[in-house]
């Protein structure tokens, strides 16, 4: 299969290195200097240094050409890079099957990104979401590792599923797009909420409950948007929830860490250095969850820290003053 991989950030380049062995893959980038480093080091020195990229796959920067050959799209842009692409894509008229892997929802719209997809591109576009717990640096590592792939076509997905699905990066199909998503985006919240627990020094009785809370946060969400419960239970819910809140690899549990520290904002994410996109999607979970009145301390509590309308301290002290609940409900 022939599949062109838009944006060379760390995780288009893990997928593009882990499908290239079996595919023709095309890297995209639309900076020159970017694609001439790539090509004469045969490596990602910006954004995934000390992984070497195979011969065989292609660098372009030339974008109708990359798009127009595949057969297959993998956007591998933040959320915010979401709608430009598949707008140049329309334009353009190079819309084929594609897939994405960003997680969030797009800010000041607050669509997740098949919603946005839907807006530009119409329904009837082969479409779907790869997502699951998965860090770039070990993708590109060819550690073992398992995602979900949800699709607006179930026999898009399995078809999909089957062509990507390797003994290192294993790709189970999934029905449930909005599931996948909603769980994608929200556990990148509470990745922060994670760090600030694990900064504070809490311990890890703490840190199993904000999980298991957070958990259920997701759940109420995503069956609000009509998501299936059991979803969440899966790689795109618990073990995308567990990965981004314990792995030191994880951008968002590192904001969480650094606002437990006390640092500002603006000085975590300069010193980031990547996109967090726990950052953006906290204001439009919240706003979201308050549109469709559903209970979500925890993501609350991490707008307001994000937000600078409260110190992690008393965050810590909001939350544990909540009155008693069933934990089901």
């Amino acid at each position: 299969m022939k599949i062109s991989v838009l944006g060379a950030g760390a995780w288009g380049t893990a997928l593009a290195l882990a499908f290239s062995g079996r595919h023709a893959v095309t890297l995209w980038t639309r900076e020159a200097e970017v694609a001439e480093d790539l090509r004469s080091t045969r490596e990602n020195r910006r954004f995934l240094p000390g992984y070497r990229l195979p011969e065989a796959l292609a660098v372009a920067t030339d974008f109708a050409a990359a798009a127009g050959d595949a057969e297959l799209l993998l956007l591998a842009t933040p959320v915010a890079g979401l709608r430009p692409t598949l707008q140049r894509l329309h334009d353009e008229s190079l819309v084929r099957p594609l897939l994405w892997v960003c997680k969030g929802f797009e800010s000041g719209s607050g669509l997740l990104p098949h919603q946005v997809v839907a807006s530009v591109l119409g329904k009837g576009v082969l479409s779907g979401v790869l997502s699951g717990p998965s860090f770039a640096q070990e993708v590109a590592a060819a550690r073992p590792t398992a995602v979900a792939l949800a699709a607006n076509c179930a026999d898009f997905a399995r078809l999909a599923a089957r062509e990507l699905h390797g003994q290192r990066l294993r790709v189970y199909a999934n029905d449930d797009l909005v599931g996948v998503e909603v769980g994608a985006a929200v556990k990148n919240v509470l990745a922060i909420a994670a760090g600030v627990c694990d900064g504070l020094g809490l311990g890890y009785n703490a840190r199993a409950a904000l999980l298991t809370r957070g958990l259920a946060e997701i759940a109420r969400l995503g069956e609000a948007l009509g998501a299936r419960r059991e979803t969440f239970m899966g790689l795109a819910g618990m073990g995308d929830l567990i990965l981004t809140c314990t792995g030191d690899l994880s951008r968002n549990r590192r904001v969480g860490l650094a606002l437990a520290e006390g640092k500002s904002l603006p000085q975590i994410l300069d010193e980031l250095g990547h996109v967090a996109e726990g950052v953006h999607t906290a204001r439009e979970v919240v706003a979201l969850a308050e549109k469709l009145a559903v209970d979500m301390p925890i993501s609350q509590a991490v707008a307001a820290l994000l937000d600078a309308r409260c110190s992690a301290g008393e965050v810590l002290e909001s939350l544990m003053a909540r009155d008693p609940r069933e934990e089901v409900a």
